[in-house]
Order: C-alpha cells, then structure tokens, then sequence
C-alpha cells in the first residue's frame, strides 16, 4: 500500500492509505444500456462478470474481467486521483543538453511538432524509418520541461521504450526520468517525464500535458481500442498527442490527404541517401524445402556473401515455428555463431544486445523486431515475405532497417518470397514514392 498522494496515477481504494482531499470517480459506470471500466475503458458486456463480493457484501457485484490482472475493479468501488498540476517553471533557457544539428528535414518538423506542443494541437509527424524521429521531438519536448508540464514517451513495444530511455536520460541530464512497463522495477513517483509502453498508461488519469505516442500503428496500440482509450485518459484535458510512425493506416494516410488530419511528413533520412528499395527474390515452395531439410540456395549464398564481408544478417520469419527449424538447419551448415528471437523470448533484450555489440552477426527474429531497433550496417532479408504476417506497413518497417548510420547509408532489403503479395507490391511503392518526395524536396543528395 502506498502512503503518498501522486498528482495523475489512479488509485484504488486498496492501494492507498489517505484518500482526504483527492477527487474520486466510480470504478464501474453501469446504466441502463451498458456498463464501462472507467481505469481500463472496458465497454464490452462479455468482459464484465458478477460475484460475491467482500467490500459490499452483495452476492452480485459486476467487476471488470478486461484488467483485473491489475486488480479486482467492482461496481461498489471507487478509484481516487490528484488532478496533475503545472509546476512553477524554474528560471532555465533550456533543459536540452543535446549538441547535436538538424537535417532540413528534420528541422522543418522539429518546428512543427514544437508548435503543435505551444499549440496544444494534436499532429502526426510522418517520417520515414531512420530519419531521426527522436531528435524532431527534442524541442518538444524541452518545451513541456521549461513550462513546468509533464510529459510521456510511450509506445505499444517495450523494445521501443528501452532503446528510447538512455537516449532521452542523455539529452535530458537534469530531469528525473522514469521507465515503466511489465518488467520494470522502476515505480513512479510523480517524475514530470515519463517513457512507458501504452499498456501502463491505464494506470495514468489527467497525468501529461502531452503524450508522445511512438510507433503509433504498431501492435498492440493499432488493434485495441482499450490502448487508445489509456493514452487519451492519461492526458490533461487541456493536453495534446504527438503520432510518431513512418507508417500511419491507410485511413490516416487519406485524412492527411484530404486536409482532415495535422500532419507533418519527413520523406528523407538525416544522412540524405535515399531509402533502400525492397529486391523481390523468387524462392519457389520453401516449405517443402524446409521439410526435406533443405533452404533455398539464393538465400544461402546472400547470407554467405554478407557474412564473409563481415556485415550482420538480420533475418525475418513469418513464423516462430519455421524459424526455429532454419536455425537448426543453419547450425548444420556452420552458420554459427547465430541466435533466434520472438516476443515470448526471455532474453529477447540480451540477443539483441549481442548483434548491437557485434557478438553475433546472425539474428533470426519475427517480426518483434520489425521496428524500434537499430543495427550499423544490417543487411536484411525476408523469409517467405508473401506470409499474411508481414502487413504493408510491417515490410516498410521491416526495411528501415537497413541503411539508417551515416557510415553505413546502403544496405540490402531482400524479399524472398514463392509468390509477390499485395502487401510486398504496396510497402515497395510506398519506399520509392518517399524517395522521390524527398528528391522533389531537395532533401536526398541523389536519386
């Protein structure tokens, strides 16, 4: 049980000791057409049940099955909160440490988003994979520090949060900063700066004046309404949104095109070369080969090649299964030393650590690692890129892999596939059409 009061988290009764001057709100909101969670935004009949319940000693309490993994949140109960307050802002220019310069590119969004922020107007900031999205936000977010507000970085992927954490305590020195998802043993404790995956936002009620949403189409935020209810709960109701992705829905990308939508779109990368354009590679009927133990050989010889120049291969599976049996089958072949990883993997963090540190220059993964992660001088490939897994947006991010260091500008993007897919045809369209956004703009130094 906790004894001090936190301006913008939400509490249940169980949780703290002294409620005295807190405002509180009804866990569960039941009327006559519906019921609603008021911590999770559960509004779905099956996902409420009844049940004996200790606090009120009814023998029919409805509580909400949607995030009682959290705890029991009942109709009879409450949930207690402090309104988040502006600070006195200190007597501070700036709290950005950061030395670094803008691309053109990055400086007109830089601008943008730090408008949007003294605007409190919700954008969409629209850049391509490795064009520096983090620094565009800098301002941004300097401007909410100066002004005494709070902020939070948060993003569906835990990948996402943990690379994003060490950049932001660098540029950000002297403000307390915390980083909170499933594993953390990070608390909160009222810091006005906040890097979080979205699911902990639940937690959050009027908390932020803005939220910087990373990776804004990415699972799970993407597909679960109940994400986005957390996000929208957690900011002030004075506050904004800042979308980052490089790949927003079709329904986004047609509301920026017909002026329904506030956006800012960055077609080119810092270093302005242009971005890698997807190679399709027939393979024929792999899954055969896979049975009789066999890859197909365009794949062996590419890896082989890149390898012998002492690049890292970054390979992608549409399934967990059949990565697992190539691996096996590359051990035969003395692709060693090499790694596998996926979402349920415990030491996801350390193998990716690894090929970061250049330990291993062979990685296998699904698609957990399709964005959010940066490695110099990747080549990448795809495994069987006709799967329904890999999306037009996934194969688009799948490719800002490559070619995303100054010092390594170029770099292989393979799709080995036993039949083109409309996904395959609509994320390279999409890469060349940036491309040549970004010649028009004057921002790629070359075609």
């Amino acid at each position: 049980m906790l004894q001090r009061k936190i301006e913008g988290r939400l509490f249940s009764k169980e949780e703290i000791l002294d409620t005295t001057d807190m405002q509180q709100v009804k866990a569960i909101e039941i009327t006559e057409n519906k019921k609603m969670c008021f911590r999770c935004g559960n509004n779905v009949e099956d996902l409420f049940f009844q049940s004996p319940c200790s606090r009120c000693d009814s023998e029919e309490c409805w509580y909400c099955r949607n995030c009682i993994i959290m705890g029991k949140m009942t109709e009879c109960s409450n949930l207690f909160f402090l309104p988040s307050m502006t600070s006195i802002p200190h007597q501070r220019s700036t709290y950005l440490a950061w030395k670094g310069e803008l691309s053109p590119g990055q400086s007109v969004a830089s601008k943008k988003v730090h408008q949007a922020v003294v605007e409190k107007e919700d954008l969409l900031l629209w850049a391509v994979a490795g064009s520096g999205k983090t620094e565009m936000m800098f301002e941004g977010m300097n401007e909410v520090l100066i002004k005494g507000g709070r902020l939070c970085v948060a993003s569906p992927r835990v990948d996402v949060c943990l690379e994003l954490f060490p950049r932001l305590q660098e540029v950000f020195p002297d403000v307390a900063m915390v980083c909170l998802y499933g594993d953390s043993t990070d608390v909160y404790d009222g810091e006005r700066f906040v890097v979080a995956t979205t699911h902990q936002l639940v937690r959050f009620y009027e908390a932020f004046d803005v939220v910087f949403i990373d990776e804004v189409d990415a699972f799970p935020y993407a597909k679960d309404p109940f994400l986005e209810y957390a996000v929208k709960k957690a900011q002030l109701l004075t506050g904004c949104s800042i979308f980052i992705t490089a790949t927003p829905d079709r329904k986004w990308q047609i509301e920026c095109d017909n002026g329904k939508r506030n956006f800012v779109k960055v077609p080119a990368r810092y270093h302005r070369k242009s971005l890698p354009v997807p190679q399709k590679i027939w393979i024929g009927e792999w899954k055969k080969g896979i049975q009789k133990q066999k890859i197909p050989s365009k794949i062996l010889r590419w890896m082989r090649q890149k390898l012998d120049e002492g690049c890292p291969v970054l390979l992608f599976f549409p399934e967990i299964k059949v990565m697992l049996e190539v691996a096996v089958i590359l051990e035969q072949l003395d692709f060693e030393p090499l790694l596998t990883v996926h979402s349920a993997d415990p030491e996801r963090k350390e193998k990716v650590q690894q090929m970061r540190d250049g330990t291993i220059k062979l990685l296998l993964t699904t698609t957990i690692l399709e964005r959010g992660v940066t490695f110099t001088n990747v080549q990448v490939g795809v495994f069987g890129s006709e799967g329904r897994i890999f999306t037009e947006s996934a194969l688009v991010q799948i490719s800002g892999r490559a070619g995303r260091k100054f010092d390594y500008p170029r770099g292989d993007v393979l799709f080995f596939h036993n039949g083109v897919s409309k996904n395959m045809a609509l994320a390279i369209s999409q890469i060349k059409m940036m491309n040549q956004l970004g010649i028009r703009q004057g921002l790629l130094d070359e075609k």
